[in-house]
């Protein structure tokens, strides 16, 4: 039994467009990460219950980004072109991938799981003598994909 550091859970995006999209690390410029779950439920008592009922009906998954500016990182590129186009439905779509480097690998593959996203830009700016950041919000769309991801090589395969 173990800690797990927070290092060993990876967040990769799909930067770029088309076939030209690869996958790149999120982490430069990033300091806090968490992935929010956003349960869905319903709640319900019936007539013959004095006590009610809560289900867990769906879940709405988004991650909040703080991004410090930094230019050439593949990540703030990406996010920074969205935000200057104002993308917005398929043009804000990309792919997110979890990767649990906690887990056994096999082959150099760890388990993961992939996402479509939508890439929400929420604001861009600093206070002066600041660095720039840019705070956008991946929201994850329909349901995962399990598979593995081998970080060298950046390739995800769908569990069969």
């Amino acid at each position: 039994m173990g800690k797990i550091k927070r290092s060993k859970f990876a967040t990769f995006l799909k930067t770029g467009s088309g076939s030209g999209g690869s996958w790149s690390l999120v982490g430069e410029g990033v300091t806090g990460m968490t992935v929010s779950y956003n349960p869905q439920t319903s709640d319900e008592t019936y007539i013959h219950q004095d006590s009610g009922t809560t289900d867990v009906e769906s879940y709405k998954p988004t991650s909040s980004v703080p991004m410090t500016a930094v230019q050439g990182d593949p990540v703030f590129d990406f996010v920074d072109g969205l935000r200057k186009k104002r993308a917005v439905l398929d043009e804000a779509r990309s792919e997110v991938c979890l990767v649990y480097l906690y887990e056994t690998a096999t082959g150099g593959a760890y388990p993961a799981e992939k996402n479509t996203c939508s890439i929400q830009i929420d604001d861009f700016g600093g206070e002066g003598g600041g660095s720039n950041v840019i705070n956008f919000t991946i929201n994850f769309v329909g349901d995962p994909v399990p598979g593995t991801f081998n970080p060298s090589t950046k390739a995800f395969t769908e569990d069969a």
